[in-house]
C-alpha cells in the first residue's frame, strides 16, 4: 500500500487537509487521503488529486473491501448495502487518483473500493444523480482535456440526526470543493526562489447534493419508523445539485477549508444564504 497520500503543495500554492471538527484517523492512499471519523463509520472529509495530464484509463476494479487499518465494527462495510437499494458511493471518485506510472495507477483504482471510502447513497439513478456522476465527469474532463492538477475534497454532511440504518447514519447531503490554480502575476511565489517559476493563486468551486426525502404529505418520522421495521432503508429523495459557496460547505460540516474559501470563484455577492444556492440543471449552469 502507498502511504504517500493526498500532497498539499500539489497545486503549487499550499493546500492543507481540512481540519475536522471531531476526531478523526487520517488514511492516506495512492494520491488520497480519507480523513475517516469512527464515531459515524464514514469518512468525515476525503481530499485527492489528479493530475489531467498523466491519467490512465484502467478497467474497473469493484471488490469492495474493509480497510485493515481500521477495526471492521468502526466501518459501515458489506452489511449496510446487502439486499436493499443503497450504492455503495466512491467519494474519492475511482477515476480521480488514477494516474502516473501504471502500477501506481492499479494501486490507486485498487485503493478507492475501501468501505471507509464508501458512503450509502440511494441507487436512483434520475436527473440529479446524473448530474452529480455529470458533475464529477466534468472535473475530471477538464484536468483531462487541459492536463491540469485539480485537488478535490468530497465528503457528506454528517448530522447527529441522520436516520440510522443498521448501525450507521444515512448522510442527506454530500458535498465537494473542486480546486484549481491559475496565474496570477502579482501572487507570492510560494517560497520559490526563482524568478522564472510561475505565480500561481488558487481558485475554487463549491457543490452539494441533495438526497433528502421530499414527502410532501407525509410524516417523515413515521416514514423511517416503518422502514425499520422492516429492515429497509431511510426515505430518500432524488438527488439535486447544487453549486454553493465554499463557506455553505464550512458552515454545514464544520470543516475548516482553509484557502479553498477565500479562492471561491462564486460572486460574493451571491453569497446571501441559500439565495446563494445555484441549482445545476446541466453543466453550463456551473460558474467557473
Amino acid at each position: 500500500m502507498d502511504h504517500a497520500g493526498y500532497d498539499p503543495f500539489f497545486l503549487g500554492p499550499p493546500l492543507p487537509l481540512p481540519v475536522t471538527p471531531r476526531p478523526t484517523e487520517d488514511l492516506p492512499s495512492t494520491h488520497f487521503t480519507v480523513q475517516f471519523d469512527p464515531e459515524h463509520k464514514l469518512a468525515a472529509a476525503t481530499a485527492v488529486n489528479i493530475d489531467g495530464g498523466r491519467l490512465l484509463d484502467l478497467p474497473r476494479n469493484d471488490r469492495w473491501e474493509l480497510d485493515p487499518r481500521v477495526p471492521a465494527d468502526r466501518q459501515a462495510g458489506p452489511d449496510v448495502y446487502r439486499n436493499n437499494r443503497l450504492d455503495r458511493g466512491h467519494l474519492v471518485r475511482r477515476a480521480d487518483p488514477v494516474w502516473g506510472d501504471p502500477d501506481v495507477a492499479q494501486r490507486a483504482n485498487v485503493d478507492t473500493f475501501r468501505y471507509t471510502n464508501a458512503a450509502p447513497q440511494v441507487d436512483d439513478f434520475n436527473q440529479g444523480k446524473q448530474l452529480w456522476v455529470g458533475l464529477e465527469d466534468h472535473v475530471l474532463q477538464y484536468a483531462e482535456t487541459w492536463r491540469q492538477r485539480v485537488s478535490v475534497f468530497t465528503g457528506p454532511v454528517l448530522r447527529d440526526d441522520d436516520p440510522v440504518y443498521r448501525g450507521v447514519g444515512v448522510p442527506r447531503h454530500f458535498w465537494k470543493v473542486a480546486v484549481w490554480a491559475t496565474p496570477d502575476p502579482d501572487a507570492p511565489s510560494a517560497g520559490v526562489p526563482d524568478d522564472r517559476a510561475p505565480r500561481l493563486r488558487l481558485a475554487s468551486a463549491g457543490f452539494l447534493v441533495d438526497q433528502s426525502p421530499l414527502l410532501a404529505g407525509l410524516d417523515l418520522d413515521e416514514a423511517q419508523r416503518a422502514a425499520r421495521d422492516v429492515d429497509a432503508p431511510p426515505p430518500l429523495g432524488p438527488f439535486r445539485t447544487f453549486q454553493v459557496p465554499v463557506s455553505t460547505i464550512e458552515e454545514l460540516t464544520g470543516l475548516d477549508l482553509g484557502p479553498a474559501v477565500d479562492a471561491d470563484v462564486l460572486p460574493p455577492t451571491r453569497a446571501l444564504g441559500e439565495k446563494a444556492w445555484v441549482t445545476l440543471t446541466d453543466a453550463s449552469d456551473i460558474v467557473v
